[in-house]
C-alpha cells in the first residue's frame, strides 16, 4: 500500500511541476497595476489592435490607407516627427508592389548603431482577415511600448527607429525598399521584430543573423527579460525552413541581425477571417510587451556592435531564466557522457548490482514502446483524417480540436510505455533497464551534435540521469523524492517539445511527439519503473486517451468562431469568351454547391496556368458560370522595336475597373533579358536574364488602379507568347454579381487567390496589327515615372 501512496504522490508531483513549467513560459493574467502610464499597459496595447483590426486592410484597399494615416496620428501623437517612404519592389519570387512604410526617429545622446523596432502593418489579402494577432498585435506592442519609454524619460544613448512596415505579406517588400533604399538602414545595428503566426499561446524568440549567434545571445541574457521562451533547436531547424519574415530581408540584403517574437498556437486563425480582436490572447499580447521593455531598455544603451560575433551558441529557456553555452562544447559532453555511463556500467558490473543480461533486455520495452507508439499514432492520424475528411479543408495542418488529439495520442503512447515495462520490465530491475535509455538518448545526442548542433541541449537531461543512476550504482540504492528531483530537467527540457513540434509543424508530426514521449518516459524510468501497478496505469492512461479522441471527435464540426474554410472564384476567358465557376475546395459546401452544382466537375484547363499559393492549392471543380459584362484591361504595346537579333518591348496593362492583382505569365522557351516592371528590377539580380519558376513571370498587387508596364527585351526568333490574368478581390460586392453571403460557420479560404472576378487573356496588340520587321519608334508614354520614391514629413503637434 505505500508503494501505491509513493506511486500517487510521485504522479502528483510531475503533474505540478509540469503545471509549474507551463504556467512559466508566459503571463498568465493581466494585472491592474499596468494602467501606470509609465508602464506598458496591456489594455492600451490591446485597444490599439481594436482600433487598427477593425477591418481588412490589405494593400491596395481603402482601409489599408486609413490604417497608414492612423499609425501616423499615433505617432505624432506621442511626440514623434514621422516620415513615409513609398516605390515600387520587385523581389525574386517575382512580386511587384508600391509599398508605404512609416516611420519614425527617437534621437539618443551617443548613438552607436540605431536599434530598429519592426512590425508590419498590412493585412493578409484574399481571406477577409482583419490581422488582429498579424500583425497589428505587433504594431500595438510597439506603440504602447515606445509611448510608456517616452513617457517614463528612459535615459538611452542610442537612436531608436520605428518602422512599420508595408506588403510583409505580399512578399516582404516594405522590409526590400527601406533596406535597399532608405539611409537609415545604413545605420541600423540590431532589429526587434514582432510577429505572429497565430492568436494564441508563448511567444518565441526566434533569430536571424548571417555569423554566429554568441553575441545575440548574450546580450539578450543580460537584458534579462521575464518570460524568455526559446531554443537553439528551434533557432537551428527554423533555419532550415522555407519561413521568413520581414527581419529576413534585413539580413539577408542588409546583413543586418535581429531577434524575431512570434506566437504560433491557434495557428487554425492565422490569415484568416478569424484572425479578429475576439481571438487574440490578451496575455499573449502581455508577452510581447515583456520582451520589448526590458530589450528596449537594454539595447538602446549599449555598444550594438557588440552583438556581431560569429561563434554559435547552444541555449534554452528554464523558468525564468536562460541557459547558453558554446556549440564547441556539444560533442565533448556527448562523449563525455558516453563514458561515465561505461564506466558506471563497470562499476555496475563489479559491485553485482547490474548485469549485462538484464540491461539488454532493458531495449525490449524501450524499443518497442519506440516503434508501436510511432506506428499507432502515424496510421491513428490517418484513420482519423479518413473518418473526417474536413480535417483536410484546413491547409495549416492544425484543427480547432487539435490539442485533444495531441493529449490522446500522448496518452495513448503513455499507455503503451505502460503495458510494455508492466510485461517487460520489474521494479528490482529498474535501473539496469534505465542503461537502455540513456545509451539511445547519448546516440541520439551524438548523432544531433553533428547534424543539428543547436539541439546539443539535450544532453544536459541525460546527465542529470547519469548522476541518478551514478548514484544507485555506488549505493546501492535510490529514492522516489531524488529520482523526482533529477528528473525535473527532462520535464522542463523535453517534454514542452511533445506539444510544440505538432502546433508549430502541423498534426503530421504527431508520431513525433508520441516517439518523443516514449524517449522522455525512458529519462524518467527511475520514477515511473518504481510504479507498483503499471497494468493499471496502463488502462489509465489509455482510457484517457479514449477520452480525448471522443471529445475531439464531438468538436469536429465546423461552427461560428470555428469556422470551414471555402472558396469561389468566377473566371472569364477572353479569348475564347467563356465562363466558369471554380473552386480549390476539395469537400464541396451547400454554399459552393449553388455555383458548382450537387454533382461536380473536375476543373479543366484551369491549372495550366498556375496561380501561385503558399500550399500550391490547385483549382479543383468548375461549372459553367453566365457570362456577364466586366470590362476588360487594356494591353498598349508602347515600344516594340528589332536591333539586331533582339526584339525589345514595353507593354501597359491598364485597368477598366477596380482591380488588386495581375498575374502574367510567359511561353517557357521564352527568354527575358533586362526585365523591368513599372520602372524597377529584382534587388541583387545577377546578370540581365529574368530568372522564372516555371511560367509565372510576375504577381503585381495594384494600389490605386496604377497600371502595369512591362520592359524587356527577348529573342527576335522567339514565338511572343504571353499570358494575363486580372483580378479583382470584389465577387462578394460586385453589382454584375449576386453572390450569396457565407453562413455564420463559413469563411473564405485563405493562402489562395479568393473571392475573385478573374479575366484570363493572352497579351497581344489589341489591333492585331502584326510586327513589322523593323525599327519602331516608341510610342507616346502615358504611364507614370519608373520610379517612385516619395518621402513625406508630419510634424508633431
Amino acid at each position: 500500500m505505500k508503494k501505491n501512496y509513493n506511486s500517487i504522490t510521485a504522479f502528483i508531483c510531475i503533474l505540478a511541476i509540469l503545471g509549474v513549467i507551463y504556467a512559466s513560459m508566459m503571463p498568465q493574467f493581466i494585472t491592474k497595476d499596468e494602467e501606470a502610464l509609465a508602464e506598458f499597459s496591456t489594455e492600451r496595447a490591446f485597444e490599439q489592435v481594436r482600433i487598427i483590426a477593425q477591418k481588412p486592410h490589405y494593400v491596395g484597399s481603402t482601409n489599408h490607407e486609413l490604417v497608414a494615416n492612423y499609425l501616423k496620428l499615433e505617432l505624432n501623437r506621442i511626440g514623434l516627427e514621422t516620415s513615409t517612404q513609398e516605390g515600387f519592389t520587385l523581389n525574386d519570387r517575382g512580386l511587384l508592389v508600391k509599398s508605404k512604410n512609416i516611420l519614425a526617429r527617437i534621437k539618443g545622446t551617443n548613438n552607436s548603431k540605431a536599434l530598429l523596432l519592426l512590425s508590419h502593418y498590412d493585412s493578409a489579402p484574399h481571406s477577409f482577415s482583419k490581422g488582429a494577432s498579424d500583425d497589428a498585435s505587433g504594431v500595438a506592442t510597439i506603440l504602447e511600448g515606445v509611448r510608456a519609454f517616452l513617457y517614463s524619460k528612459q535615459p538611452h544613448k542610442n537612436d531608436i527607429i520605428i518602422l512599420f512596415s508595408d506588403a510583409e505579406e505580399l512578399g516582404l517588400n516594405g522590409a526590400a525598399l527601406f533596406v535597399n533604399e532608405h539611409p537609415w538602414a545604413k545605420e541600423v545595428g540590431l532589429v526587434l521584430n514582432f510577429e505572429a503566426r497565430g492568436s494564441s499561446g508563448p511567444s518565441y524568440m526566434l533569430m536571424e543573423t548571417n555569423q554566429g549567434n554568441q553575441g545575440l545571445i548574450q546580450e539578450f541574457k543580460k537584458a534579462k527579460t521575464t518570460y524568455p521562451v526559446s531554443n537553439s533547436l528551434m533557432y537551428s531547424i527554423y533555419k532550415m525552413l522555407p519561413n521568413d519574415t520581414d527581419l529576413t530581408v534585413f539580413r539577408e540584403q542588409g546583413n543586418i541581425q535581429g531577434f524575431n517574437f512570434a506566437f504560433i498556437d491557434s495557428h487554425f486563425n492565422y490569415h484568416t477571417q478569424q484572425d479578429d480582436i475576439q481571438h487574440l490572447s490578451k496575455t499573449t499580447l502581455k508577452h510581447q510587451g515583456t520582451y520589448l521593455m526590458p530589450l528596449l531598455k537594454y539595447f538602446s544603451n549599449i555598444d550594438l556592435n557588440q552583438t556581431v560575433t560569429t561563434e554559435d551558441n547552444v541555449y534554452f529557456n528554464i523558468p525564468f531564466s536562460f541557459v547558453t553555452y558554446p556549440f564547441t562544447w556539444v560533442f565533448p559532453m556527448t562523449l563525455i557522457a558516453l563514458g561515465l555511463l561505461i564506466l558506471f556500467i563497470f562499476i555496475g558490473k563489479a559491485k553485482r548490482v547490474l548485469t549485462f543480461s538484464e540491461m539488454f533486455r532493458g531495449f525490449v520495452p524501450l524499443i518497442g514502446s519506440v516503434i508501436v507508439a510511432g506506428f499507432v499514432t502515424f496510421l491513428g492520424w490517418k484513420i482519423f483524417l479518413e473518418i473526417y475528411p474536413q480535417y483536410n479543408d484546413l491547409l495549416n495542418g492544425f484543427t480547432y480540436n487539435g490539442h485533444a488529439y495531441i493529449g490522446g495520442f500522448v496518452a495513448l503512447s503513455l499507455a503503451i510505455c505502460f503495458a510494455f515495462y508492466h510485461n517487460f520490465s520489474e521494479a528490482k530491475v529498474t535501473m539496469n533497464h534505465y542503461v537502455a535509455p540513456l545509451l539511445l538518448w547519448i546516440i541520439v545526442n551524438a548523432f544531433l551534435a553533428n547534424s543539428l548542433t543547436g539541439a546539443g541541449f539535450l544532453i544536459i537531461p541525460v546527465y542529470f540521469g547519469l548522476v541518478l543512476f551514478g548514484i544507485y550504482v555506488l549505493t546501492q540504492g535510490s529514492s522516489l523524492g531524488l529520482n523526482l528531483i533529477f528528473s525535473i530537467p527532462a520535464l522542463i527540457i523535453i517534454v514542452p517539445f511533445i506539444q510544440m513540434f505538432p502546433v508549430g509543424l502541423g498534426l503530421k508530426v504527431l508520431f513525433g511527439s508520441a516517439v518523443l514521449t516514449v524517449l522522455a518516459f525512458g529519462l524518467l524510468l527511475p520514477v515511473f519503473g518504481s510504479f507498483a501497478r503499471k497494468g493499471a496505469l496502463t488502462l489509465f492512461f489509455f482510457t484517457i486517451a479514449i477520452s480525448c479522441f471522443v471529445y475531439a471527435g464531438y468538436h469536429s464540426d465546423y461552427q461560428y468562431g470555428k469556422a470551414k474554410s471555402n472558396s469561389l472564384l468566377y473566371v472569364y476567358n477572353a479569348d475564347n469568351d467563356a465562363a466558369v465557376w471554380t473552386t480549390y475546395d476539395v469537400n464541396l459546401d451547400d454554399w459552393t454547391k449553388t455555383y458548382l452544382g450537387q454533382n461536380s466537375q473536375k476543373a479543366v484547363g484551369l491549372n495550366k496556368l498556375p496561380i501561385y499559393s503558399k500550399y500550391n492549392s490547385g483549382f479543383t471543380y468548375s461549372a459553367i458560370a453566365p457570362k456577364v459584362a466586366v470590362p476588360k484591361p487594356t494591353i498598349l504595346f508602347l515600344r516594340d522595336s528589332l536591333v539586331g537579333s533582339r526584339r525589345h518591348m514595353k507593354i501597359q496593362i491598364k485597368p477598366n475597373r477596380k482591380v488588386n492583382r495581375y498575374d502574367i505569365f510567359a511561353n517557357l522557351k521564352m527568354t527575358f533579358y533586362n526585365f523591368k516592371a513599372n520602372g524597377v528590377k529584382t534587388y541583387g539580380e545577377k546578370g540581365n536574364v529574368l530568372k522564372r519558376d516555371g511560367m509565372k513571370m510576375i504577381t503585381y498587387y495594384v494600389v490605386k488602379n496604377e497600371p502595369l508596364t512591362l520592359e524587356f527585351t527577348i529573342n527576335n526568333s522567339s514565338i511572343f507568347d504571353m499570358d494575363l490574368i486580372e483580378s479583382s478581390f470584389d465577387l462578394m460586392t460586385n453589382p454584375l454579381f449576386k453572390i450569396a453571403p457565407r453562413s455564420d460557420w463559413m469563411m473564405p479560404t485563405p493562402f489562395v487567390l479568393n473571392d475573385a472576378v478573374l479575366i484570363q487573356q493572352k497579351i497581344k496588340r489589341q489591333t492585331q496589327a502584326p510586327v513589322k520587321p523593323i525599327a519602331v519608334l516608341p510610342a507616346k508614354e502615358t504611364v507614370a515615372p519608373a520610379k517612385d520614391s516619395l518621402t513625406t514629413s508630419v510634424k508633431p503637434e
